[in-house]
Parts: C-alpha cells; sequence; structure tokens
C-alpha cells in the first residue's frame, strides 16, 4: 500500500485533508496501487473506436422526486393529485411544468422530458437506475471506466461522484438512507477495481491504494515524486511485467500537478459564470436540515454541476451529481404539505438551467449528456399530511444534450399521472440509451473490453424511442 499525503493540512470530518484525498484517490485510479501495477499495461492501451467521445452527467435527485410536480402537473385532475405547486407554461406550445422550475420551462427546446419512464421501483435505491438490473450489478459509470480505463484525457477520473462535501469540506451532513444508495455508485459490482467511482469527498478502499508520507515542499519536486514512483517499481517488478505503465504513472502525476486539483478549485472559475450557477443564495439549507429526512439537504448544487462541467471540459467520461432531500412524506420527518419543493425545486431550476446554458455557450452541448432523474416518483394522491409516498411506476426524467433529439416530451401518462398512458420505458431502456451515446456498439462487441454477458445485456437495451440515438 502507498500513499502520497501532505500530513501538514487540517482533516475534514471524514478524517482526511481535501488536497490529501484528491492526490490519494487519484493515483489511487492510475493504478499504481501494488494490484494495480500488474494491470497497467491493459489500461494503456487504449480503446479506439470504441469511444464515441461523449461524457455523460448523472444528476441524482436521492429520495423520490414527485414527478407530478415536476414535469407532468395535471391540473385539470382532481385536486388531491394535481400539483400543489401549480404549474408555468414552457416554450413548447401546450406543455407545462411545475411552478418550481421557471427557468428551465424558458428553455424547454433545449432538452426533453420523458413523461411515460418509470423506475419499477419504490425503493431507496440507487442500484435500479444506475446498474438497470444487469447481470454484473455494475453502475454504468463503472462500466464506463471498465471500457475507457480510470483516467481520460487530461489525467481526470472517468468515474467520479461529486457530493455537497465536494464544495465544501467542511460539512457534517450525515448519514441516512439516501447515501445508503450510493454504493453502486462507488463500488464497481463484479468488474472489480479499479472501476468505482472517485470521491473527492470521501475515500473509501481507493484512499487506501497509495501512501507514501512526503514533506509538504519535496511534494511539489516532480523529480522527486518521479523518482519515488520509478523506484517504487523497480522494486515491485524488474522483470519487464509492468513496462506498460510509464505512461500511467505519467498520468498520475498529471493528476497531482494540474488535472483533478485543479477540476475542483473554483477559484480560477470567471465570477460571472459561478454566480450563474450558484445556488447558495437561494434558501437556508439549515431550515431543511432540521427535518430528519432532509438531514443531507443542501444548497450547494449549483457548485457541484459547476464542479461536474469543468471535469467533462477537462476529459471525464461519466460524472454523478448527488442532490439529496427528496422524500416527501409529509409525515414530521419532512416539511408538511411538502413546502420543500419550492427551494429545492428552485435549486433544480437554477443549477440545471445554468449547466444546459454553460454547455452551450461552451460548444459542448452535443458532446455531454446531462440526465436527471431520481430513484422513484410519488403516487399521484395526496396523503392527509398533503405529502406523497414512494412509487415506482413514474419517475422525472429530464435528458439534455449529447447529440439527441432536444426540445420534446416523449410519451405521457394517464389522467392521473399513475401510470404511462403511451409506450413505458424503464432503467434499462435509459441504460440502452446512455451507453450507445458513450460506446460504438459495434465496436464494443469487438473490443472484448466487458465480460459477454454484460455487453449481451448492454446491446439488447433497447434505447428511449423518440430521442434518435
Amino acid at each position: 500500500m502507498i500513499r502520497i499525503s501532505d500530513p501538514s493540512l487540517n482533516r475534514t470530518c471524514a478524517g482526511y485533508s481535501r488536497r490529501d484525498f484528491l492526490q490519494v484517490g487519484s493515483l489511487g485510479l492510475a493504478g499504481l496501487g501494488l494490484p494495480g501495477l500488474l494491470a497497467t499495461k491493459a489500461a494503456a492501451a487504449g480503446t479506439p473506436g470504441v469511444l464515441r467521445g461523449k461524457s455523460v452527467v448523472l444528476l441524482f435527485l436521492h429520495g423520490g422526486a414527485p414527478h407530478i410536480e415536476f414535469f407532468d402537473p395535471k391540473m385539470t385532475a382532481p385536486r388531491e393529485v394535481r400539483s400543489i405547486t401549480g404549474e408555468i407554461k414552457t416554450k413548447l406550445p401546450g406543455i407545462t411544468f411545475g411552478s418550481t422550475f421557471p427557468k428551465l420551462a424558458a428553455m424547454a427546446d433545449k432538452f426533453t422530458v420523458v413523461r411515460s419512464y418509470g423506475s419499477n421501483n419504490g425503493q431507496h435505491t440507487y442500484g435500479s437506475v444506475a446498474t438497470a438490473g444487469n447481470p454484473l450489478e455494475a453502475s454504468m459509470g463503472a462500466i464506463y471506466s471498465k471500457v475507457a480505463g480510470p483516467l481520460g484525457s487530461g489525467s481526470i477520473p472517468n468515474n467520479t461522484l461529486i457530493l455537497p462535501e465536494a464544495v465544501d469540506p467542511t460539512l457534517k451532513l450525515g448519514s441516512n438512507f439516501e447515501t445508503k444508495a450510493l454504493p453502486t455508485v462507488a463500488a464497481p459490482g463484479k468488474l472489480g477495481a479499479p472501476n468505482g467511482a472517485f470521491n473527492p469527498s470521501g475515500g473509501g478502499t481507493l484512499r487506501d491504494d497509495m501512501q507514501l508520507t512526503l514533506d509538504p515542499d519535496r511534494f511539489t519536486d516532480r523529480r522527486t515524486l518521479l523518482s519515488k514512483l520509478d523506484s517504487l517499481r523497480r522494486r515491485v517488478d524488474g522483470s519487464g511485467v509492468i513496462e506498460g505503465a510509464d505512461r500511467v504513472q505519467q498520468q498520475a502525476f498529471d493528476v497531482l500537478t494540474a488535472g483533478i486539483d485543479k477540476a475542483f478549485d473554483l477559484s480560477g472559475e470567471d465570477p460571472r459564470t459561478v454566480a450563474r450557477y450558484d445556488t447558495r443564495p437561494l434558501f437556508d439549507q439549515k431550515k431543511l436540515q432540521r427535518w430528519h429526512d432532509m438531514r443531507r439537504a443542501s444548497n450547494l448544487l449549483g457548485l457541484q454541476m459547476l464542479m461536474a462541467r469543468r471535469l467533462v471540459e477537462q476529459g471525464a467520461g461519466f460524472v454523478t451529481v448527488s442532490d439529496c432531500g427528496w422524500d416527501y412524506h409529509a409525515n414530521n420527518n419532512s416539511p408538511k404539505n411538502m413546502e420543500g419543493l419550492y427551494p429545492m425545486g428552485g435549486q433544480v431550476d437554477h443549477a440545471v438551467s445554468a449547466f444546459i446554458e454553460d454547455l452551450a455557450q461552451r460548444g459542448l452541448s452535443d458532446d455531454v449528456l446531462l440526465v436527471v432523474t431520481s430513484e422513484m416518483g410519488r403516487t399521484p394522491k395526496l396523503s392527509k399530511n398533503g405529502g406523497r409516498d414512494h412509487y415506482g411506476k413514474l419517475t422525472s426524467l429530464l435528458l439534455a444534450g449529447g447529440g439527441l433529439e432536444m426540445g420534446q416530451v416523449i410519451g405521457e401518462s394517464d389522467n392521473i399521472a399513475a401510470e404511462p398512458a403511451t409506450e413505458g420505458f424503464g432503467p434499462r431502456n435509459l441504460m440502452g440509451t446512455i451507453m450507445r451515446t458513450l460506446f460504438d456498439m459495434g465496436q464494443l462487441r469487438e473490443a472484448d473490453k466487458l465480460p459477454e454477458q454484460l455487453t449481451q445485456y448492454i446491446s439488447e437495451s433497447i434505447p428511449i424511442r423518440g430521442l434518435g440515438v
């Protein structure tokens, strides 16, 4: 085990310094831990022809975002069904959204909403969406890093998870059911290391890959660091088995000096861009965190999305952004009458619209697919407390960019938003859409990068019709 760290820095609530983890985790992803050394030659070989040059940002709304209050308000339905936030007209004729989404409504021609999508899951589990039931229980991010390698261009981790703590490492948000839904993001299922997600605000097994304590001054010395790595390589294997490691070692050093650390440092960003993304002024997160089911709710989503843009711009392939606090039973564990929808919905509106606009201004819209969804939707009928309970037959889904067909609503729900009234879609269809955005399927089958049963599962996953995939 080898760890490269700066012991002089302050520690976060998780026990690790921000700088320490960014450097350690990145090197671990480079495959330079003892187990990974023997696999670096294969990782460095590349995947010509398989990758389509696209990235995916998955914004996951943990808790079960209510599909009626999001993009299917049903204002002609009975009072106990229709959106409690009302509705707002969009740029698309005859289409309305819940009223907490004015910015997205004004730019509805820039993305697509699927109203007949359902996760078919009524529990707080991320895996039903992330793995779509594939036989190896591997998340889509893990599949991408298995095919593309742990590092993308610019030495950026190809599979990354952005929690609010990545923005503010001093946060002490605690743990609840929503964070327990994350393991299939961080763990690669049966694909094995190092395909789990890089988590800059936590750690997990990736932190254990490398440990070598250096004085801070020496840490910044390129020659010293490279000599340490070279020495390590000679000690581990003098027979030439790891002859392909040189490129990966250099990538690892690039991560330390200019890659992931830079991507997570917002100080160099244009202040006007930061202000456009910033959701902190929208509400006081502490007021929401008083409720048990919203202990991990934060007002940092905008800056999380800005980090995601910086990552994909620098070469990351799959980025998952986590936004918690969407469990709206209104049973004293969350606000009565789902009052949290106003600040939380407004935050999603602000952050997602900023992301879509920013990608367009940078000419990246066709290169990045944004997916916004949840582990489930919410019951069509309000409870006696004015809340909605778990419901899997319909789930909010928004897609933007990726070269797909935008400016439309795909599918319809029935008159009370209880079931699809047109062709229904589920997580496997979403996986088929995302995988075909990322990979050339013919080349993927020939590349032999994945176990055969997983490749077959992906190939047979039909994408959502109407997106032009």
